[in-house]
């Protein structure tokens, strides 16, 4: 069996401890050499959690590197697009956590970089290998559900409730380092989803309103604690985009209206009604969906190696489109992602 050799740049992002255990569990395949972070105490924790690897003073140290081949980008995301560009310049693999840019115009120097290079790229939009949204991904395309007039989507947790970034995150609630709060954060995915399944032939975004607010003010009262987006289509069909830190305990209701068909997912439970599908009157919920995709991270190293994968990869296209209207969002509401 063949193994890929890769390394960190950056251990800010709080995906990262899943991340190293996700590579603990694959070192068969995989390999980490190297880590490097701007924050060398914080490097060498993470570095001294996977067997072999050493941390290093310098990124260039590992571009430099013939036998690393691929790096992995959990850095705080006002460092991503030079870590990106050098990355690609050096012929590395790239994953690199969302979202890729503060904007449209990093995220395109970055896009711009990683197809000049010709390399393999991901971001962790892991939403799309879950079983629901396959589902409704694979109806919305069959046309089952008729032309699509609008679509709700909320992703919502108690981060600020809680004070998950009061220590070792703390970053992620500083915008000038992160370049937005909870719908910069949690935003990205129902955004992604939304482009990508639920609209994906229905046009360009023609419209951006939006409203983002604070109330617990535990993060300061600059950092985004919740918002909703409106985005309007060239097909005039409409979605909502909420995200929030401050929710105690209900997650992630879904909603996507056609005008012969309706999917809600609601606490777990999906109800399908379509006027083209025998048995699907909206009452029963859905059990016989798509299995579980790869999560986006390991998909990054499966395609690496040859093996294949049930949910694609993200294109970089598709991440830059991503940064690019959130930014459209923020200036929406009045705020700036830079």
């Amino acid at each position: 069996m063949s193994t890929l050799t890769t390394a960190f740049l950056g251990v800010a992002h709080i995906h990262t401890p899943g991340f190293i255990k996700s590579l603990n569990d694959r070192t068969a395949d995989v390999r980490v050499k190297a880590v490097f972070d701007v924050q060398a105490d914080r490097g060498k924790q993470r570095a001294g959690e996977m067997p072999g690897a050493d941390f290093v003073a310098s990124a260039e140290a590992i571009f430099a590197d013939p036998e690393i081949t691929s790096v992995v980008i959990c850095s705080e995301t006002v460092q991503h697009k030079d870590l990106v560009v050098a990355a690609a310049k050096a012929g590395k693999h790239i994953f690199c956590e969302k979202p890729l840019g503060l904007g449209a115009d990093d995220a395109k120097v970055m896009a711009d970089a990683i197809k000049a290079a010709g390399v393999t790229f991901q971001t962790g939009f892991f939403m799309r290998g879950d079983p629901n949204h396959q589902f409704i991904k694979r109806e919305v395309a069959a046309g089952n559900l008729g032309k699509i007039t609008r679509v709700r989507y909320s992703n919502c947790h108690q981060a600020a409730l809680d004070g998950w970034f009061d220590t070792d995150w703390r970053w992620l609630a500083d915008a000038k380092l992160a370049g937005g709060g909870a719908m910069l954060d949690l935003g990205a995915h129902p955004l992604d989803l939304i482009v990508d399944t639920y609209l994906p032939v229905e046009g360009e975004v023609v419209d951006v309103a939006a409203k983002l607010g604070n109330k617990g003010g535990r993060y300061g009262t600059e950092i985004d604690e919740f918002g909703t987006a409106l985005l309007t289509f060239a097909s005039g069909a409409t979605a909502v985009v909420e995200a929030s830190w401050v929710d105690p305990s209900l997650r992630s209701p879904v909603e996507v209206f056609g005008t012969e068909g309706q999917i809600q997912l609601i606490d777990g439970a999906l109800r399908y009604f379509s006027k083209r599908v025998d048995g699907a009157d909206g009452k029963t919920p859905v059990t016989d969906l798509p299995k579980p995709g790869t999560h986006a991270f390991n998909a990054f190293f499966d395609v690496l190696l040859g093996k294949p994968v049930s949910v694609p990869l993200i294109t970089v296209d598709q991440a830059a489109a991503g940064s690019t209207i959130m930014e459209r969002v923020y200036n929406a509401a009045g705020r700036s992602t830079h």
